[in-house]
């Protein structure tokens, strides 16, 4: 059996707590999260070209994917609330799949993974809001941390 690191937002108890990141040092952070919703080929082609009933789908969806990472802190209950520096979320369409990168940066205390991983589903559900009127069997899937860098344990990459 592997030693796996402790689960800190766990007391000894069992019981669930915001973990205390005051003697943590402050240095800059980023993180890269994706999200891909899957429809039809002639979709991702309206949605690239702004041909959507509902409107123009991708910078409405990146609209929604900044004040999503924005909100991190009020919908993830342990999520500490961060000054971000920089969001941006970017859409590119490729067959059958729009692909939703969001890029977080900060300088603080604690990572900005979950404003990324946040700001990517927004986004995704965005544009599954923009599109369902066209494609009621949308999904969206693989909504993952691509890489992260700064913090204490370093920078990490999925690739």
């Amino acid at each position: 059996m592997t030693d796996q690191p402790a689960l800190t937002h766990i007391r000894a108890d069992g019981s669930a707590h915001m973990v205390d990141v005051s003697d943590k040092a402050v240095t800059s952070r980023r993180a890269t999260a994706q999200a891909v919703v899957i429809t039809r080929p002639d979709v991702v082609d309206a949605v690239i070209a702004g041909d959507l009933p509902k409107g123009e789908a991708i910078s409405t969806a990146r609209i929604a994917g900044i004040l999503g990472a924005k909100q991190t802190s009020s919908l993830i209950p342990l999520c500490h609330p961060l000054p971000l520096s920089k969001v941006s979320i970017d859409i590119s369409g490729d067959g059958d799949r729009l692909t939703v990168l969001a890029t977080v940066a900060t300088t603080a205390v604690t990572g900005v993974e979950m404003e990324a991983l946040t700001g990517a589903s927004v986004a995704a559900l965005t544009l599954y809001d923009m599109i369902k009127a066209v494609d009621k069997f949308a999904v969206i899937t693989d909504i993952l941390v691509l890489d992260k860098v700064g913090g204490k344990s370093g920078d990490w990459s999925r690739s």
